[in-house]
């Protein structure tokens, strides 16, 4: 078969953070990941193209998947393959959008990241193959997908047990009775007290009870924090990128402010130039400032606290929840900004 492989900007060596927006480009080779995918998938196939992207581009322009197609098609491809992404959420969106978008093209495609990656439900019925949770685990991943390869280029469908974790494809099937009967059989058996019974499971979502609005503001003490990832310029507590396993505090005594240069968003799930540019972006303490000496909000918490939110766990990000809440009812603050990205 003849593939064509698409990789984000950072895994085609041009460039990080600095090249996120950067427009689709073809290469007629395979590159990074590619020719060690290459060599796994053998002489049969062949990687004929790489197109590669920036992250902001592919992730936040409308066109981008069809443009990365265009260029695709100037290979002639039978099958698209793309990522892996790993736990990066703008890189697992982009490649999403471009095997969904092969998909609808009559096109075979194939993409590769970890279950946690939020672009992983944009897939629709394309097979995605599980990666590991960063590039550490690119051989074990790329294994995976040169195996998956073989298996749909013979015409075969990938299962969990060669690690699909997208949703399959859905099929028809024959009811034992009409949609009418079925629906007045659920309506009696829930008048019956059977709550459980359904032919649709819904997704089981949390329920968190909001505060209380704080009566006035003018007395109250107020809290600074962030998922943002924003430490102190070269991250010297070594916050994680993603999946995060521990938050942070650093003090805002004697700052009215978070000069350029000084502070730094470690996150690696979005653009962090802006952020960098203006670290006031995720923690705003310039305006919290003017606030207190205007006393519109009685006082400001002496520290901010930080975490990561990328690819974070919940049960993790819980666990830093209640924490946070502990240690700020302990300092008698009654509100908090929780900048998010």
């Amino acid at each position: 078969m003849r593939i064509v492989h698409y990789i984000n900007q950072y895994f085609a060596g041009v460039g990080g953070e600095e090249e996120a927006g950067r427009g689709p480009e073809l290469r007629e080779e395979s590159v990074g990941p590619g020719k060690r995918l290459q060599t796994l998938i053998g002489d049969e196939h062949e990687i004929v193209a790489t197109v590669f992207c920036g992250d902001d581009y592919a992730a936040g322009t409308a066109e981008a998947a069809e443009e990365i197609l265009s260029l695709a098609d100037e290979a002639d491809p039978e099958l698209i393959v793309a990522g892996p992404a790993f736990t990066s959420g703008r890189y697992g969106v982009a490649c999403s959008a471009v095997v969904a978008a092969a998909h609808e093209r009559g096109l075979k495609a194939i993409a590769s990241m970890h279950e946690d990656n939020p672009g992983l439900q944009d897939a629709g019925v394309v097979p995605v193959v599980e990666s590991g949770q960063t590039a550490r685990r690119m051989k074990g991943t790329l294994e995976r997908v040169a195996a998956a390869v073989q298996k749909l280029a013979a015409g075969e469908q990938i299962g969990e047990e060669e690690g699909r974790i997208s949703r399959p494809r859905r099929v028809n099937v024959l009811a034992d009775a009409p949609a009418a009967a079925r629906a007045v059989d659920l309506v009696l058996a829930r008048l019956g007290g059977d709550t459980e019974r359904t032919e649709l499971a819904p997704p089981d979502f949390d329920q968190v009870m909001p505060a209380g609005p704080v009566e006035d503001l003018s007395e109250a003490s107020l809290a600074l924090v962030t998922e943002g990832g924003l430490v102190p310029a070269g991250n010297p507590d070594k916050l994680e990128s993603s999946r995060a396993t521990l938050w942070l505090r650093y003090s805002l005594d004697g700052r009215d402010s978070l000069p350029e240069g000084e502070f730094e968003s470690v996150d690696g799930g979005f653009s962090t130039v802006a952020a960098d540019e203006d670290p006031h972006r995720m923690v705003p303490l310039d305006v919290a400032r003017e606030l207190e000496h205007e006393g519109a909000i009685g006082g400001l918490h002496p520290e901010y606290l930080v975490t990561t939110g990328n690819g974070t766990a919940v049960a993790a990000s819980k666990h830093f929840g209640v924490e946070w809440a502990v240690e700020l009812h302990k300092a008698k603050v009654q509100a908090a900004i929780l900048s998010a990205t």
